[in-house]
């Protein structure tokens, strides 16, 4: 090119990034006249640096942006920080500086990086989860909640990370390790504010069914941890007492093989039993440490101790014994089970562990027998040894013990869910203050509207066990809203997962200072596309479809969904492992910048490999990409005058009568038309990396259109003119820079960022002949080529006398032929 005939990506990525932000090209604003569309990446954790997992995920939201705006849409892409939160903390003590300090740091430099990165974001819009601006309205909203009876405080056994010194919810407990510090979890009670999730939980499992474009995966894991499950609560009367048991069952035709009561550790009757026994006051005193995870639940060692207690079996009448037991749930049902062990695994080893009575009550439908002193047999069946029960199937057996408990008032249909609801307190400092106060008059109080937002005090000392709060009675001490009597703030902060779980529509009217939304918000949401890791399927992605559901309901959305599409993306790994410091495999972004340029980055993360799957990071794969894009400047540079005088020339597009044109170059066009329509394809499926295979296609197919025999039918400066604004144009959402500073330098109209997505041309994509692969049951045979418009007789005697497929199928008898119009023959023999 006239001003550089080498590809410096650092120079042209300034430039373009400059132009970009000069003119304001990201930012956007509510149009009704155009389609919209809001792409949104989870919003990221400030932690300073990006690793490569953020520049995957970036990148092809990017890319989805982009190609949007092709399409014509109006579209909405931008970027916030999740900037509450204990790494904050741990950097503060780490580094002896207030968290917001560190974190305001962080973001100015992260920030920094990802304008490096080109990513097309509407920075008017930024939003900081721990600005007060933003908070205030969380404080709010939380009010509005309270207000509805959707929130409560009360003392609850919690999971308690002692490292991080907080609270944390069921969805944060992995393997019965906090999710962030990895401590082994303890059982603590604790006064703490809950918000009723339960109260949505059925319309959170039935709306599953209306986001079709969401990942089954997802799907089946809230799916599971929602739980919903019909049974029977089943009434047990304990043994000399006036008092009962109530225990939930899915599986009533069980019933009458229940040998003993388990009770959980926490339950009344536990405690109760422990008041004038040692014994069992020290294994609830050791089950204080149960791992609560249910997958650590499941595998543990089943453990318990015997009561005095006992009840009757409400249809034997039969006198069971209750045991206290490490493997029942407490926040489950009403914390006691009945146990069946012939048909429960976990009953069964708890019955093998203790010597307990085993009675089988179910067989196997098919008359085969079953060892029920080796396992449980956990399947429905044929009911046995159950009175007027017996020789029922399970499914008729259920809804009969129901009918007969109702009707004899020993029990209730009900129907349960495994979700609990959410606790929202956290024991840290930086988080948003909950806006309650306590008075020792009026109770629970929440704060005055007028007075928010309550103030988290950013300069602190900071210790890192406690919340300074707790010692700051310049924030803790105040005066109570209604009777005006000395009172105290809360000192707990929210979960973090609070800020995530509404960002997404605040980013609609972020500067708006009067509400917490307006009707921008319903214009842009629900998020069309959302994107980011699968670690978050029933925490952050099942909170923000409950907190989306309550500002509906309280009138500050119209929509039932926050996120219409969802993609999870794989992980970015490094010689099979994911990339971590401790291991050694970390590859810096940065550094690939400076030395490759950005385009190089986005090209190979999305070449790499499909967006769900995981990446394996290769160094040969980034040279790879490299040196496609200089070769790709190369071609610009080679057809720059030829391309600038087509685009002055009047011989356009409809000066072109492609009948009359070279077959050779009418039939590159076709070619070009045709990978064009499979990355139109393509991008509607978000698979990149087939539409930088197509680029590549489209950059060989230009290096070979050939002169024409005849001057008269010559098309090949039309051909490269219009092929390379196609290449451009499928290029440009994944290597924005380049593709910028070439359609300038090329003379194409306006700026590449407003051009739109090539129309196909169908008269280009006519041909004479068609090419087919010929298959003998079912193995590539040979390749046969036939007209346009044959018929299937022709196809089929033209595959059978091809001379390789002759010969293969010389002696047999042909069956049948299958013929794929446009793509093969199949013979079968």
């Amino acid at each position: 090119m006239t001003d550089s005939q080498h590809y410096d990506p650092q120079k042209i990525e300034q430039n373009a990034q400059r132009f970009w932000q000069e003119h304001n090209c990201f930012q956007v604003s509510e149009d009704s006249a155009k389609e919209k569309f809001y792409c949104l990446t989870m919003f990221p954790y400030p932690s300073g640096r990006l690793h490569m997992g953020h520049v995957r995920v970036y990148t092809i939201a990017d890319v989805v942006s982009r190609y949007q705006r092709m399409l014509g849409k109006n579209v909405l892409h931008p970027m916030g920080w999740d900037a509450f939160g204990l790494p904050a903390e741990n950097a503060a003590i780490q580094h002896k500086i207030p968290p917001a300090e560190w974190t305001y740091k962080n973001i100015e430099q992260m920030r920094e990086q990802m304008n490096l990165l080109g990513l097309g974001y509407d920075w008017s819009r930024e939003l900081t989860t721990c600005n007060p601006n933003y908070y205030r309205w969380e404080q709010w909203f939380f009010i509005q909640l309270y207000k509805k009876g959707l929130v409560y405080k009360k003392k609850a056994e919690v999971n308690w990370d002692p490292v991080d010194q907080t609270i944390l919810a069921n969805e944060q407990v992995v393997d019965g390790r906090g999710w962030r510090s990895g401590a082994l979890v303890e059982r603590r009670e604790i006064a703490q504010w809950f918000l009723k999730i339960t109260d949505y939980a059925n319309e959170l499992l039935n709306d599953l069914d209306t986001l079709p474009d969401w990942p089954d995966q997802v799907k089946t894991m809230q799916r599971n941890w929602i739980g919903r499950s019909e049974g029977i609560e089943v009434i047990f009367p304990l043994a000399n007492t006036q008092q009962t048991l109530s225990i939930f069952t899915t599986r009533p035709d069980t019933l009458s093989g229940v040998t003993y009561v388990a009770i959980a550790p926490q339950h009344p009757l536990a405690k109760e039993a422990a008041k004038n026994n040692p014994v069992i006051q020290q294994f609830l005193d050791e089950c204080k440490n149960i791992k609560v995870a249910e997958a650590e639940l499941a595998t543990m060692e089943k453990r318990g101790v015997l009561t005095t207690i006992s009840v009757t079996h409400p249809i034997t009448q039969q006198t069971l014994p209750v045991w206290i037991a490490n493997f029942v749930v407490m926040e489950y049902g009403s914390g006691a089970v009945m146990a069946v062990p012939a048909h429960d695994q976990r009953d069964f080893e708890f019955a093998k562990k203790y010597q307990l009575p085993i009675k089988p009550v179910i067989k196997p439908s098919d008359d085969s027998t079953w060892d029920f002193t080796q396992a449980a047999f956990t399947q429905p069946g044929i009911l046995v040894d159950s009175g007027e029960f017996s020789h029922l199937d399970s499914a008729t057996a259920c809804k009969k013990i129901i009918d007969h408990l109702e009707k004899n008032k020993l029990g209730t249909r009900k129907i349960n869910f495994r979700l609990r609801d959410w606790s929202v307190s956290r024991q840290r400092y930086w988080g948003a203050p909950i806006p309650i106060i306590e008075c020792a008059t009026c109770g629970h109080v929440p704060v005055n509207e007028a007075d928010l937002p309550v103030l988290l005090p950013e300069k602190v000392e900071f210790s890192g066990v406690n919340s300074p709060l707790k010692s700051m009675p310049e924030f803790y001490e105040t005066t109570c809203p209604l009777c005006k009597k000395p009172a105290k703030r809360e000192t707990d902060t929210f979960d973090t997962f609070m800020e995530s779980s509404w960002y997404y529509a605040r980013f609609a009217c972020k500067n708006l200072d009067t509400a917490m939304l307006d009707g921008r918000a319903n214009y842009w949401t629900p998020v069309d596309q959302y994107i980011g890791g699968i670690e978050h399927a029933v925490m952050h992605l099942l909170y923000a479809r409950f907190i989306h559901k309550c500002m509906r309901d309280i009138g500050l959305l119209n929509s039932n969904e926050p996120f219409t599409r969802l993609l999870t993306q794989g992980m970015v790994l490094n010689k099979g492992a994911k990339m971590s410091k401790s291991k050694g495999n970390v590859v810096d972004p940065l550094a690939l910048i400076a030395k490759y340029g950005a385009d190089t980055v986005r090209v190979f993360m999305m070449f790499a490999a499909p967006p769900e799957q995981n990446l394996e990071w290769s160094d040969t794969g980034v040279e790879g990409s490299y040196r496609f894009l200089k070769k790709l400047w190369a071609q610009a540079c080679e057809y720059q005058e030829l391309i600038r005088e087509q685009n002055q020339s009047q011989k356009n597009a409809a000066a072109i009568v492609l009948e009359n044109a070279d077959n050779e170059q009418r039939d590159i066009l076709r070619q070009i038309y045709e990978i064009l329509n499979q990355a139109k394809y393509d991008y509607e499926r978000l698979q990149f990396n087939t539409i930088v295979s197509g680029c590549m296609k489209l950059s060989n197919l230009l290096m070979k259109v050939p002169a024409a025999k005849n001057p008269d039918q010559d098309i090949r400066p039309f051909v490269i003119h219009k092929g390379f604004s196609i290449l451009l144009r499928l290029l440009a959402p994944i290597a924005p820079h380049i593709t910028h500073h070439l359609w300038q330098k090329l003379d194409y109209p306006d700026v590449l960022l407003n051009a739109s997505l090539p129309k196909t041309n169908a008269a280009a994509l006519k041909t004479e002949n068609l090419e087919l692969v010929v298959q003998v049951n079912g193995k590539l045979r040979g390749k046969i080529t036939v007209p346009a418009d044959a018929d299937k007789q022709l196809i089929e005697t033209t595959a059978v006398q091809d001379a390789k497929v002759s010969q293969t199928i010389a002696g047999k008898t042909i069956k049948k032929i299958i013929t794929v119009p446009g793509k093969l023959v199949n013979i079968v023999v």
